[in-house]
C-alpha cells in the first residue's frame, strides 16, 4: 500500500500559510510502513477538487484529505468527493444530532449553515471528531483492475486531524493490515567540505538503490545526510540505520558534528561544557549572527541559566571605527590575518574567557578581488586562522563564515587538527 495527503485551501497554494499537515501525516504513514509518494495542494475551487482527487485515487491505494470541511462557502471537500465518485449527498442523521449537542452544549443555537457538515457522499463513512463540528469522511472509490482506493477526509485542523488520525484512521489501516513494513529515517549532520567531496568520501554509500538509502542535502554550507530504510520491525530498522551511521563516521571522522536538529553552536556548546572551557566573541562581518547562535544554544542546552553557560558574551562590530575605539589594540592592522588574531586575543583576555574567537569585516583588497573575512581563535597556547573567499549570496556567505568560526573553535575541542 502506498499513499498520498492532498492539503486543501487557497491560504496554502498562495503561500500565506505552509502545509504542515502533510509533513505529519507522512510521518505517521511512515511509522505503519505506508509509504507516502506524493503531496498534493489544490485551492478551494471545486472543479481543481474533482480534478485532484480523482487523479490521486487511480494513482495511490489511500489518499488522506485535509481541509475543506467547514459549514462556509468555500468548504468544498464534501462536494467534490460526491462529484468525484458519482453519488449524491446524503445527510446523516446521527452526525447532525452530534453536531447540535456540541453547539448546545457551547449555550449556542446552531446556524442552519452548519448542517452541511452532517451531509456525506452515499456509501461513505463517518470520521467521528470528539473536538470540532466537522465529522471526516471516508470514502471507498473502485478502480478498474485493481483494488479500490480509500479516500478519507479530515478537517484542516491539525489538533482535530491529529486526533480522528489517532483515533481512527489508524486503527482501520492497522485492521486492514495496511503496511507491513516500518518504515524510519535519521538525519546526520556535517559541515566542513562542499556537497560533491562530501558525496566523494562517502561512495557506495550514496548509490541509488543502496538500503539504507542515503540521500544528501545541503544549507547554509551544512550537510544533512538522510538516512532512511524499512525492515518488518523498529528494531531492524534501527539496526540498518546503526550500520549505515557507523560506515559514514568511518567514512567522514571529524566532518559530522551531530544528528537529526542538531546546529554547529550545539555542537560547540556541548564540547565547552565537556571541557570546562569558556568562550568570548567579537563579530564584524556577520551582523551578530555568532552570538545570536550561542546565545540561543545557550538557553536551549543543558546548563541551568545564563550564569553557568560557558558563552560569556561579545562585540558586534558594524564597522572599523568602532572596533578601534573599543579595542584600540587592533588599529594600524588593516584587513589581514593579524587583525583577526588580535581580535580574538583582545575578546578572551576582556571577558576572561579560555577561548576568544574572532570574525573581521567581509572585504576586498583591491576592485578586481574577491571579497574576504579572516577568522580566528585565541586561547593562552594554540592561535589558529581560517581566511574565506566569500564570492556568491552575501547571506549564505554570512551564514558559511559564522559555521567556519564554530567549527574552528569544534575542531580545536576536539583536538581533531
Amino acid at each position: 500500500m502506498h499513499a498520498e495527503t492532498i492539503a486543501i485551501g487557497t491560504e496554502l497554494t498562495t503561500g500565506a500559510k505552509l502545509d504542515t499537515n502533510s509533513q505529519w501525516l507522512s510521518l505517521e504513514l511512515a511509522a505503519l510502513g505506508i509509504p507516502v509518494r506524493y503531496h498534493t495542494t489544490v485551492a478551494d475551487d471545486l472543479a481543481a477538487n474533482i480534478d485532484v482527487f480523482r487523479i490521486a485515487a487511480e494513482r495511490a491505494d489511500l489518499v488522506i484529505i485535509t481541509g475543506g470541511l467547514g459549514p462556509t462557502l468555500d468548504d468544498l471537500t464534501r462536494e467534490a468527493l460526491a462529484e468525484m465518485a458519482g453519488v449524491p449527498l446524503v445527510l446523516d442523521a446521527d452526525s447532525l444530532a452530534t453536531i447540535q449537542a456540541m453547539f448546545a452544549r457551547r449555550g449556542r443555537e446552531m446556524p442552519a449553515r452548519n448542517q452541511i457538515q452532517a451531509m456525506f457522499p452515499q456509501g461513505a463513512e463517518v470520521v467521528p471528531n470528539a473536538r470540532g463540528t466537522a465529522p471526516g469522511i471516508a470514502l471507498s472509490v473502485p478502480r478498474a483492475g485493481q483494488s479500490p482506493a480509500w479516500l478519507v477526509a479530515l478537517p484542516g485542523v491539525p489538533s482535530e486531524m491529529k486526533a480522528m488520525f489517532a483515533d481512527w484512521v489508524r486503527p482501520r489501516l492497522m485492521d486492514l493490515g495496511a503496511g507491513g513494513e516500518v518504515i524510519q529515517g535519521k538525519r546526520i549532520q556535517c559541515f566542513g567540505l562542499g556537497e560533491s567531496a562530501f558525496e566523494e568520501l562517502l561512495g557506495e554509500i550514496t548509490a541509488r538503490g543502496r538500503d539504507p538509502e542515503v540521500g544528501i542535502t545541503v544549507h547554509q554550507a551544512t550537510i544533512t545526510l538522510r538516512i532512511v530504510t524499512s525492515a518488518p520491525s523498529d528494531a531492524a530498522c534501527r539496526q540498518k540505520i546503526a550500520e549505515t551511521e557507523k560506515l559514514i563516521h568511518e567514512r567522514l571522522g571529524h566532518y559530522v558534528f551531530g544528528q537529526e536538529d542538531d546546529e554547529l553552536q550545539h555542537a560547540v556548546s556541548r564540547l565547552l561544557i565537556e571541557t570546562g572551557s569558556t568562550l568570548a566573541t567579537v563579530e564584524a562581518g556577520t551582523g551578530g549572527l555568532l552570538s545570536s547562535w550561542l546565545t540561543s544554544a545557550s538557553i536551549e542546552d543543558s546548563w541551568e541559566s545564563a550564569a553557568s553557560s560557558p558563552y560569556l558574551g561579545g562585540l558586534v562590530l558594524p564597522s572599523g571605527t568602532i572596533r578601534e575605539r573599543l579595542l584600540p589594540n587592533t588599529s594600524g592592522l588593516g584587513h589581514s590575518p593579524d587583525l583577526a588574531r588580535k581580535m580574538a586575543e583582545e575578546a578572551r583576555h576582556q571577558l576572561g574567557a579560555t577561548w576568544g574567537l574572532a570574525i573581521t569585516e567581509i572585504a576586498s583588497l583591491a576592485s578586481d578581488e574577491p571579497p574576504l573575512a579572516h577568522v580566528a581563535l585565541a586561547s593562552e597556547t594554540t592561535s589558529r586562522l581560517v581566511t574565506l573567499n566569500l564570492l556568491g549570496d552575501p547571506t549564505i556567505g554570512k551564514a558559511r563564515l559564522a559555521k567556519t568560526a564554530l567549527n574552528l573553535l569544534r575542531l580545536a575541542l576536539l583536538n581533531a587538527g
